[in-house]
């Protein structure tokens, strides 16, 4: 294999739609094309957004897909040593600090205003550990591979949140320090996280590691012109086979592999090894989301 090392990393919020079958799917085919690793991550660091039984019903649909990781499947929670050394690092930089705000406090504005930055405002209520994003990487500039030269100054995007008041972990710390623990070369995931690279990044540059490679993706959207999710009730993916086969069709043509239609009731095996052998990004229409009648088409599955 070679140093490639990409990643599909779920929330066990509940089963996989069509929209992360896409992600799913694009990241397997980069890494399998590459000649190297693709990984399983389950980030199940907010226990009471993950329902019991989400994790297992994940694992079910990938294998149904023909999706198969390499190697154990890495879970977030019970990393905390690993999360907590890395804030301390932060704090010991100037970069993270306590922050006693609540979200009603500043619904009226477009981000938090920092408030907190040069001591905590109300003492004695629970504290989440915020990033200043004012202070380390600025600009944050990347090539991304589809969308090409990308440019934040992160001010902008305000001060993201490190660990929460109630002690969980937040999702850009515990990324970025999972991605650089498990050698990720390459990210692929969708366009609704393009703006959270810029955290990243920073939180990347201050800790003094490796920056991967993105590729986001264009999003399916639903007949309503909102994003396919599980908070907008996108149907789970199908793990009969005869379900599987045209759902996993229509993703690459979603994808813009332009599948013969030969292969659109052909084994999932037999549909990848096709999509491995031609994948190719440049295929890849560089929009933010896919027209709602093609999500039309993909969301609808096969009785």
């Amino acid at each position: 294999m070679t140093g490639y090392r990409g990643r599909f990393a779920p929330t066990p919020s509940g089963a996989l739609h069509f929209g992360s079958l896409i992600a799913a799917l694009a990241s397997f085919l980069d890494a399998r094309r590459a000649g190297g690793h693709w990984l399983l991550r389950i980030e199940d660091i907010d226990p009471p957004r993950c329902p019991p039984g989400a994790a297992d019903t994940i694992l079910r649909q990938l294998e149904a897909f023909g999706l198969h990781w390499d190697g154990p499947v890495r879970w977030q929670h019970g990393r905390d040593e690993a999360y907590e050394a890395a804030l301390e690092r932060l704090r010991s930089q100037g970069l993270a600090y306590p922050c006693s705000c609540s979200r009603k406090q500043w619904r009226d504005l477009p981000i938090y205003p920092g408030w907190c930055r040069h001591g905590v405002r109300e003492p004695g209520k629970p504290l989440a550990w915020r990033l200043r994003s004012d202070k380390g990487l600025r600009p944050v500039t990347w090539q991304d591979r589809l969308f090409g030269t990308q440019r934040f100054d992160p001010v902008e995007l305000g001060d993201v949140v490190l660990k929460r008041k109630d002690e969980l972990w937040a999702y850009q710390l515990a990324v970025v320090i999972d991605d650089a623990d498990q050698g990720i070369t390459d990210v692929v995931r969708g366009f609704d996280l393009l703006d959270n690279t810029p955290w990243q990044r920073q939180l990347q540059h201050a800790l003094g590691l490796t920056e991967p490679r993105y590729l986001h993706l264009p999003l399916v959207m639903n007949r309503d012109g909102q994003k396919l999710s599980k908070q907008n009730l996108a149907p789970a993916l199908p793990e009969e086979e005869r379900a599987v086969r045209p759902l996993l069709h229509r993703a690459l043509a979603m994808l813009d592999q332009a599948p013969p239609e030969t292969l659109a009731l052909a084994p999932a095996a037999e549909q990848l090894d096709w999509a491995i052998a031609h994948w190719d990004v440049d295929r890849i229409r560089p929009e933010a989301a896919r027209p709602a009648a093609a999500a039309d088409m993909a969301a609808t599955y096969p009785p």
